[in-house]
């Protein structure tokens, strides 16, 4: 299959099968994405007009966004330090509250997470936890075919009739009786949906899978998981409050064209970049009518302190095994958190259990579990209301910390204030983190790196490596480690080498890794993947003298395949 050379150059197209009409698409639609009768379900002439009437009303408001992202990392790179707004200080010390938490989903204490495919949908709606999150951003690879397909599955899960049957284990797979309730992520602000273009440019990723999700789901949602609120949803990227009075507007515009009322639907907002943890106060704010909570999207945060410091070499991470909530300015991140949303009534959720079981190594699984249920110890006692998981075999473990601590309560908000967090300063949040760095560290980032870009390239977005389940988030750390590293010729002071890091050595450490990951897969396997392509792309983006916002906003160019004939409107 061909693939697209860019977002507006030239792209790749396939032929469909003839007497295929394609969609039938309103004024100004068109769509570019491979025609399927099943696809057409979901891009029905007024889902998509729903979509396109967002993407008018909202464009100029999110490309402002975007510049306003770009003047704040040129201050950054300039030197200058996030922080707190003086000029929403009275939002901070105010004593304004949300609106209620739905009863629907008072009790959140454990949450599963994982992309919209058919059997991952299933097994996670019956895995006992309290929430699923359905994802279309980091666990997905946003390929024509996964996305339609996920709306297609998401559809089918709220009317309760989604099944699937392993041909391969003589299994059907279908909903149990009491399931998780259904969140759904939708891409971030940045990412294009260059399958379907609005008024001659790509619409915008995140109104695409929020318009087609919310408008064929809202009714039914609502009857039979919402208790009369819903559709529920995660919304992740932000950097600041002004993003997130976009999404605040786009589901008061939703809700009228619905004509359903005010504040029935509910979000959790992921501080997921280091800016927006200065800004936790007014994104509540700006969403209090639709806020269900903030959680810790601690991978993410990651990855931006890294970001938002790429121009400062005097904040240099060590390995990133190191950087976890024991770091002064993790721990400080998720104790402020915890305190804001009980200040205004809503949920704090915990960080993302990335552990995968081990089944041929007894004595290590349980090594792992011990480690997972000592951090969700931790974020009970803080004061965090519930947690990420990334495998139903760990809610059960996880499930009992939280249940063993939090009693019959639904939640902590009321219980645990923690006034403690109000001392909480810009210093606290900003310390550097401590630690070493090795050649080790180098070596995983650049084998963690290159796999997750082979399955995101061949359509997997969540990838079982080395016993964790890794995502587009651990990924984007792996690379601008590198990249900082290179960048700077640190100094691999762990284990004694005392080697700075250069070009020479990332390429020779880049060759050996390429190496170790074809013996780890198999030549058939690694000579079938894109290992050699997500090398290139990786490799060069690590080497460049520039950091790229995202990878994958770089990559998501070689997923786009065109076809011409995919609009019946042209």
């Amino acid at each position: 299959m061909s693939l697209s050379l860019g977002y507006y150059g030239d792209t790749a197209t396939e032929k469909i099968p003839g007497g295929v009409s394609g969609y039938d698409v309103p004024e100004g639609v068109d769509i570019r994405g491979r025609y399927d009768q099943e696809f057409a379900k979901i891009l029905t002439k007024d889902a998509l007009m729903f979509v396109a009437d967002l993407q008018r009303e909202f464009r100029g408001h999110v490309k402002y966004a975007m510049e306003c992202r770009k003047e704040a990392k040129m201050r950054y790179n300039s030197g200058g330090l996030p922080g707190f707004d003086p000029a929403t200080r009275s939002v901070r010390e105010g004593d304004w509250v949300c609106a209620e938490v739905p009863p629907a989903v008072a009790d959140r204490r454990v949450e599963i997470t994982g992309p919209v495919e058919r059997k991952m949908i299933i097994n996670a709606l019956n895995s006992g936890a309290k929430v699923f999150m359905a994802d279309f951003e980091d666990a997905l690879s946003p390929t024509w075919e996964n996305l339609m397909r996920g709306q297609v599955n998401l559809k089918d899960a709220v009317n309760g009739t989604i099944s699937f049957q392993d041909k391969a284990r003589n299994r059907v797979y279908k909903l149990n009786d009491q399931t998780a309730k259904l969140f759904v992520r939708p891409r971030g602000w940045h990412l294009p949906e260059s399958h379907i273009f609005i008024d001659g440019e790509p619409a915008i990723g995140c109104l695409v899978d929020f318009g087609l999700y919310f408008h064929h789901n809202h009714a039914a949602f609502r009857k039979t998981q919402g208790q009369g609120y819903g559709p529920f949803f995660y919304l992740p990227k932000m950097e600041n409050s002004r993003e997130a009075r976009i999404w605040n507007n786009v589901f008061a515009r939703a809700e009228k064209m619905a004509g359903i009322e005010k504040g029935s639907i509910r979000a959790t907002v992921l501080i997921e970049t280091l800016p927006a943890v200065f800004q936790m106060d007014e994104i509540l704010y700006e969403l209090r009518d639709h806020s269900v909570g903030l959680n810790c999207g601690r991978w993410d945060y990651i990855f931006s302190y890294v970001k938002t410091f790429q121009a400062h070499p005097d904040r240099l991470l060590p390995d990133r095994v190191l950087v976890g909530m024991g770091q002064h300015f993790m721990r400080s991140y998720s104790d402020l958190l915890i305190r804001t949303c009980h200040r205004h009534g809503v949920h704090a959720m915990g960080g993302m259990a990335a552990q995968i079981p081990i089944r041929d190594d007894a004595a290590a699984n349980e090594a792992a579990l011990e480690l997972v249920k000592k951090d969700k110890l931790r974020e009970v006692r803080a004061g965090h209301d519930g947690t990420w998981a990334a495998h139903p075999g760990l809610i059960p473990p996880i499930m009992e910390v939280f249940n063993a601590n939090m009693g019959d309560k639904p939640n902590l908000i009321k219980t645990m204030k923690r006034d403690d967090a109000a001392t909480i300063t810009e210093e606290d949040l900003l310390q550097i983190p401590r630690g070493v760095r090795t050649m080790e560290g180098l070596r995983l980032n650049t084998r963690v790196g290159i796999q997750y870009l082979a399955a995101w390239l061949t359509g997997t977005g969540s990838v079982p490596l080395y016993n964790l389940m890794e995502d587009a988030a651990t990924a984007e750390i792996s690379r601008v480690q590198s990249w900082q590293w290179l960048k700077y010729g640190v100094e691999l002071d762990g284990d004694g080498l005392g080697v700075r890091v250069s070009t020479e050595l990332f390429g020779k450490v880049v060759e050996e890794e390429m190496g170790r990951i074809e013996r780890e897969v198999g030549p058939n396997r690694f000579k079938s993947g894109m290992y050699k392509e997500a090398c290139k792309i990786f490799t060069r983006q690590c080497t460049a003298p520039v950091l790229d916002d995202f990878l994958t906003l770089n990559a998501y160019n070689h997923i786009v395949v065109h076809h011409p004939t995919g609009s019946s409107r042209l």
